[in-house]
């Protein structure tokens, strides 16, 4: 026997073995590099440790999370005088252990707003005054609370309609356009070193991305920081088009901002319209639940080209983009499930309900 040649060949063979593991270990992050960050929303039970398949796809493939509803007002200020940061405690604490760039999400948003907010003991609309004084103590006690642990926050979520006019909700009600400036001020002042977001969906719609626009120089010519407008990226099979997003990407871009890519999904199902004349409920559910046992093969393949297509759009504006973020880990997290319908089943994310990356994501980490 040759020893020397039998240890050379074993030799090999261990390096050949450690360089299979490591590329076995490459994710997202690594793939993406320092182009922009790869972030994902975790839910409660994640944070605290039930799903381990998903904390490790977490870990291998991201280094950036946010909060998919656990600092959200209704959660963490439920009542005037009771805070509760049970949950996201955890979450922080459970970005700080996996390194990651940590996003608070979010601040100001009509939607799961404690229902306390806008009213009195009597049931009565608020004044201006006392809903400054709320949105103020609500914001100082959140951001300080995290103070140095948070990156960024979203600071006003989903405050512009389609047409470019702000939302008539119950902030707007009783503050006007006033409201927005606050939020971004009052969370300056609680963290002069976190980054500061406006976060909204739609906004390829010209109207939207026009109101934005005229938002951001608003704030600026306030003196207000604002560092990035997240494009909530809430897709589907036909909207929306390319040249529609990365239009609004570079009119963000253009008013001195950075962009980044927030609650990127793509539902796989059929656009149905909600308010259709359908007399049988029955076929009309069904229209809505096309597939329940699995994505057909073609309609995959389109699915996994329109995924990679925006990706490739996201990479090549990685001068203005510095985080992308997917809406959930695994195509069972998502929100898009059992809506508008129970039993409704969608394939949105990047990694199935068996917790492995789609085809588009395989083939990224395989370069």
């Amino acid at each position: 026997m040759n020893v020397k040649k039998t240890l050379f060949s074993l030799a090999v063979l261990a390096l050949a073995c450690q360089n299979v593991e490591g590329q076995s270990q490459i994710g997202l992050k690594d793939v993406v590099k320092d182009k922009f960050l790869m972030g994902v929303a975790v839910n409660v039970p994640q944070t605290e440790g039930q799903e381990p398949k998903a904390t490790e796809i977490i870990a291998r493939h991201f280094n950036s999370v946010v909060a998919e509803n656990c600092m959200k007002c209704e959660v963490v200020h439920p009542e005037e005088d009771r805070y509760d940061f049970t949950q996201a405690d955890r979450f922080v604490e459970f970005g700080q252990k996996y390194g990651m760039a940590i996003t608070g999400h979010c601040l100001i948003w009509h939607s799961q707003c404690a229902e306390w907010f806008f009213t009195d003991k009597e049931g009565k609309t608020v004044s201006p005054e006392v809903l400054k004084q709320r949105m103020k103590d609500h914001i100082y006690t959140v951001v300080k609370r995290y103070k140095g642990k948070i990156k960024g926050w979203d600071v006003v979520n989903e405050a512009i309609v389609e047409d470019g006019s702000y939302r008539k909700s119950k902030f707007y009600e009783i503050l006007g356009e006033e409201f927005i400036p606050l939020a971004f001020q009052y969370a300056h002042e609680a963290d002069p070193d976190a980054e500061l977001y406006y976060n909204d969906y739609g906004m390829d719609v010209k109207g939207r991305r026009d109101g934005v626009v005229k938002l951001i120089r608003s704030l600026k010519a306030k003196g207000m920081r604002i560092d990035a407008v997240g494009m909530q990226g809430h897709m589907g099979m036909d909207y929306p088009t390319l040249p529609d997003f990365e239009k609004s990407m570079l009119a963000f871009a253009a008013e001195g901002v950075k962009v980044m890519i927030t609650e990127w999904d793509m539902s796989a199902l059929p656009t149905v319209s909600q308010s259709a004349n359908v007399s049988d409920k029955v076929a009309y559910e069904a229209a809505l639940n096309p597939y329940p046992d699995g994505l057909p093969e073609d309609v995959s393949k389109k699915w996994n080209e329109r995924m990679k297509s925006f990706f490739n759009l996201f990479e090549k504006h990685a001068d203005i983009v510095t985080r992308v973020t997917a809406w959930g880990v695994t195509d069972e997290n998502s929100w898009k499930n059992n809506f508008p319908v129970k039993g409704r089943r969608d394939y949105p994310l990047l990694f199935d309900r068996s917790y492995n990356p789609k085809p588009f994501v395989s083939e990224m980490l395989s370069k």
